[in-house]
């Protein structure tokens, strides 16, 4: 796995790729769990967070606008979703893949030529290039579970995903001050597998518990595609079980996880990732 910014981010794109480019016209038009959403939304979301990702960076101005403007009709007409079918309602299937992949091209190739220590602005506080790249990636492992989930087909996961658990585990105090939940004053340690069969440890010796299991499933949680109750997790000390009970790690307002037994969140947007 590299750690250059934007491969993983790159390299999952293509994974979702090569997913995607199976789906005709009537598929794209399936609904998901995730918020009622169908194939063409989740995809549609990708490419537009690619694009403003991009825009951010390189027209800090522009970005602002878009984003006033954003709020704008958020405030006076309706939902996010609502906002990028209107924007993008002249592209069909096809249009809108070509897009989404000539997109996520650019970026990641953005992404990889930037100083990784580099800050650029998002719909919340200021990003690190390096915290918009494994952002991104999220972003395109959890849209792709659901597209897994409604298609009832197994993913295949590589070690790019300790990306995406790496952000949950730093989310530790997020998921519950975004709450206005009191922070434990420790953190669990978690040890995971990951798809290699390599083990990945966060925070050792610390007394706040110990998570531990597939490194997929640990992603499906702080990505909220999974309810712990179906996951092969083992959870010990009562911060960590909290915590694997309302686990974030995108921004927005807090989101709760699916209930036992389903596979994505159902509220309609309640705190969606941007």
């Amino acid at each position: 796995m590299s750690d250059l910014p934007g491969q993983a981010f790159l390299e999952e794109c293509l994974a979702l790729d090569r997913l995607v480019n199976r789906l005709d016209a009537a598929t794209f038009a399936r609904v998901t769990d995730f918020y009622g959403w169908t194939v063409r939304d989740e995809v549609m979301h990708l490419m537009f967070l690619d694009e403003i990702t991009l825009l951010s960076i390189e027209d800090e101005a522009g970005f602002l606008d878009l984003l006033a403007e954003i709020r704008v009709y958020q405030r006076d007409i309706g939902e996010l979703s609502q906002f990028m079918r209107e924007r993008y309602a002249g592209l069909d299937r096809d249009g809108l893949v070509a897009r989404w992949q000539s997109g996520f091209e650019a970026l990641a190739a953005r992404l990889a030529a930037c100083d990784p220590k580099a800050r650029m602005k998002w719909f919340g506080p200021d990003m690190s290039i390096v915290s918009a790249s494994s952002a991104r990636q999220m972003e395109v492992w959890a849209h792709g579970q659901d597209l897994y989930d409604l298609l009832g087909e197994h993913r295949r996961n590589a070690d790019r995903i300790r990306n995406i658990c790496e952000l949950g585990v730093r989310t530790f105090g997020w998921s519950f001050s975004n709450r206005g939940l009191t922070v434990p004053t420790a953190p669990p340690e978690v040890a995971l597998m990951a798809p290699s069969g390599d083990q990945w440890l966060w925070n050792e010796g610390a007394t706040g518990g110990y998570i531990s299991g597939p490194a997929e499933d640990f992603a499906a949680i702080v990505t909220q595609r999974r309810n712990l109750a179906d996951t092969a997790l083992s959870v010990t000390g009562d911060g960590a079980r909290h915590w694997m009970e309302i686990a974030q790690c995108f921004a927005g307002a807090p989101s709760d996880g699916p209930p036992p037994g389903r596979t994505q969140l159902t509220r309609m947007e309640a705190g969606h990732a941007v």
